[in-house]
């Protein structure tokens, strides 16, 4: 697959723009920067940050085992969909194809971008339609979104369907695994060398607990890393979030128990919500989160809001109805959650 040719025209041809820290790149201490038109009294942040994220990037590098130059970072994982929407596709005139019930943002973004959405509807376990999708994608097919494990059901998609649209889809395949932290499945970007037309976004804001900072990545070839890097903001990462992400990543150890914690509550919930009459179906999990169906979403909402629980209600997503979905928070939160669904019936 020749990517330069799914990428739009005038992409193909932009100068980047280059900042004065792209210009110049060496850091000692010994220079003088009159380059940026910085304010020049020290307060520690008076200094525009490293556009390139180069410390961070090397960081993230050891712990996602790809290379720094597979690697962009992005204002949370949204802004980095968006250079995608705008690196391949051209507004009123391509289009994508999502797989609803999905995350939300793919639509929004495609409306911001003026671009066409077909939407192929995953069959009643949650799983793609291979074939529908397929025979749906046209010449102007750009881009297929696979969020995996997905967003609002849970799962994760079977390796033999993802393989079968990596190989038979003539676009970009992005896999959101936003919340692959909590699978036991292999990242997708353990393969981004079989696949040259596939990215994989990745987010510190779940299992990291960096929500605030606003931090995603997208990994991908070397070749479209270039590219989507040279369309984004020139200093889109601030150096309070590079600085509090390389001391989160300082110390794994805390991280990994937090995920092994949060995956035992999710078991603890899911066993206790089966004694839960109104609940007619708990679906398997591979997220920090899990979607429940019960008699009356709407109903059921409510009654929690008034006890000061607030879930989300997803009975309007389709294959959704009646469904709740419900974040596994720490060990009191959910011994609440339960507590209170108990007293409801």
């Amino acid at each position: 697959m020749n990517i330069q040719n799914l990428i739009r025209p005038n992409i193909l041809k932009l100068k980047p723009y280059a900042s004065a820290r792209d210009e110049f790149k060496d850091f000692e201490k010994s220079m003088t920067f009159l380059d940026a038109n910085e304010n020049p009294f020290e307060t520690g942040l008076n200094r525009y940050p490293d556009p390139q994220q180069s410390a961070l990037k090397l960081r993230l590098s050891t712990i996602k085992n790809c290379n720094p130059n597979q690697l962009l970072l992005g204002n949370g994982s949204d802004e980095v969909l968006d250079l995608i929407f705008r690196t391949f596709c051209e507004p009123g005139k391509d289009n994508v194809i999502l797989l609803p019930p999905t995350y939300g943002m793919y639509e929004v973004l495609a409306n911001l971008n003026n671009i066409e959405t077909i939407k192929i509807q995953l069959n009643t376990d949650f799983q793609p339609n291979v074939s529908d999708i397929l025979k749906a994608a046209n010449s102007n097919s750009k881009i297929l979104f696979l969020c995996s494990p997905n967003n609002p059901t849970a799962n994760s998609f079977e390796a033999e369907s993802m393989e079968a649209l990596l190989q038979k889809f003539k676009g970009i395949v992005v896999i959101d695994e936003a919340y692959t932290d909590f699978s036991d499945s292999e990242s997708w970007s353990s393969r981004l060398a079989e696949f040259p037309n596939l990215i994989v976004i990745h987010t510190l804001s779940k299992a990291y607990g960096l929500a605030g900072i606003r931090l995603g990545m997208g990994m991908a070839s070397p070749e479209i890393v270039s590219v989507l890097s040279s369309i984004k903001p020139p200093y889109n990462i601030n150096q309070l979030t590079q600085q509090t992400a390389l001391n989160k990543l300082e110390n794994l150890e805390l991280v990994t128990n937090q995920i092994q914690l949060i995956k035992n509550e999710r078991i603890r919930v899911l066993s206790a919500l089966q004694n839960i009459d109104f609940v007619k179906k708990r679906y398997p999990s591979d997220a920090n989160f899990i979607l429940v169906q019960v008699d009356d979403a709407n109903k059921r909402y409510k009654q929690l809001i008034e006890k000061e629980i607030v879930v989300r209600n997803r009975t309007k997503e389709p294959l959704c109805e009646n469904c709740l979905r419900f974040t596994i928070g720490t060990p009191d939160e959910n011994t609440k959650l339960l507590t209170v669904l108990k007293s409801l019936i």
